[in-house]
């Protein structure tokens, strides 16, 4: 791990709720935040989590915690910051058919509302999908923020205009018993965003169901001779528009079928990567294709797109490597580069708060 990225400890102590494998967590301590504790119910977060943060890691659902648990995590802490992204799966529009009963993942953010009241942070942030706000649970979390003195903001960015190398739309809060609070303003220069090719560029070449000696990770679907041929037949930024008609899926030759354009396609390697999924690995399960290679998204490529530093590691040395595992760890994650313009905002809160003798503007 290279310490030289996180800056001098900014005072705040943070808890991070649903933490995966650590990209929110990451990108916090890259602006300066102290990250004691990651919780999440997923036992295989625990190793990515730990060897890459420095912090502790407890794997228990969010429904069975109470306040006084992170007491020990917070001690010593100047600012107490309780973190979090709940599962988006209820709220996401590629899973809003399938989870819309899902009752057990609404209720997740009323147990963060909950433990806010439990263990009386002075600060709060949240990262989720922008359905979210337009859901009544997320009001009722705002009106406890408010209720228990919080100055309140929220708003949905684009990733790429804080420094990730993808499109990705999310809803951002943040809450601060000090005062007024705000996002940061864009980070990205105007018309200048981190590109696929600025980030992934450099890595060895690959064929489909090849892996790299030097980093498992890096590793590529195989796939079958009808989806080569049909990769070879796409054009970055592309679709599946563009084959002969013999190559197209037959739900695509329906009109039922026509509008799902953003499948079985290759990125453009001058322009951020589409949104990272928990499906990224396969070529046919959004534009995940190589700009020029013909295979989909290596495993640590989508991690780089995510924000993951090159030699992050989500499974030990030695280790059988499961696609479906990694991807779920990479897709859900918060990516790092916002993650860090979060921690950014709430460091300069402070500080401002600071200056101003207790009187934030």
């Amino acid at each position: 791990m290279n310490k030289d990225r996180f800056r001098r400890d900014a005072g705040i102590q943070s808890v991070d709720l649903f933490c995966g494998a650590g990209g929110l967590t990451r990108g916090l301590r890259e602006a300066g935040i102290r990250v004691s504790l990651g919780i999440d119910i997923d036992p295989v977060c625990e190793y990515p989590y730990t060897v890459n943060n420095q912090a502790a890691f407890r794997q228990q659902s969010v429904e069975r915690l109470c306040g006084a648990d992170f007491t020990e995590a917070f001690e010593g802490a100047a600012l107490k910051l309780l973190a979090g992204c709940a599962p988006c799966q209820p709220f996401s529009t590629y899973s809003q058919k399938r989870t819309r009963n899902s009752a057990r993942n609404w209720n997740l953010l009323a147990h963060f509302a909950r433990l806010v009241r439990e263990s009386q942070p002075h600060l709060v942030t949240m990262e989720n999908v922008p359905r979210l706000r337009h859901q009544a649970v997320f009001a009722d979390f705002v009106a406890v923020l408010r209720d228990e003195g919080f100055a309140v903001c929220h708003r949905v960015v684009n990733g790429a205009d804080y420094g990730v190398p993808q499109r990705r739309r999310r809803l951002v809060l943040l809450a601060s018993r000090l005062g007024a609070i705000h996002l940061i303003e864009p980070s990205t220069p105007a018309g200048r965003p981190i590109t696929v090719r600025d980030v992934m560029g450099h890595l060895p070449p690959l064929a489909a169901g090849e892996a790299c000696t030097e980093d498992p990770l890096h590793q590529a679907s195989a796939l079958s001779p009808l989806n080569l041929r049909r990769i070879r037949a796409s054009r970055p930024g592309g679709s599946w528009r563009d084959w002969d008609a013999s190559l197209r899926a037959a739900c695509h030759r329906k009109a039922s079928g026509q509008t799902y354009a953003s499948v079985y396609g290759r990125m453009t390697w001058d322009q951020p990567s589409p949104t990272i999924t928990t499906q990224y690995y396969g070529f046919g399960n959004g534009r995940f294709g190589h700009p020029e290679q013909d295979r989909a998204l290596s495993l640590r490529e989508g991690a780089i797109l995510q924000g993951f530093p090159e030699d992050y590691r989500f499974v030990p040395r030695e280790a059988p490597i499961h696609a479906k595992t990694i991807g779920r760890l990479v897709g859900n994650a918060v990516p790092v580069a916002l993650g860090r313009a979060i921690g950014n905002s709430l460091v300069r809160h402070v500080k401002v708060h600071a200056a101003a003798g207790g009187r934030d503007t």
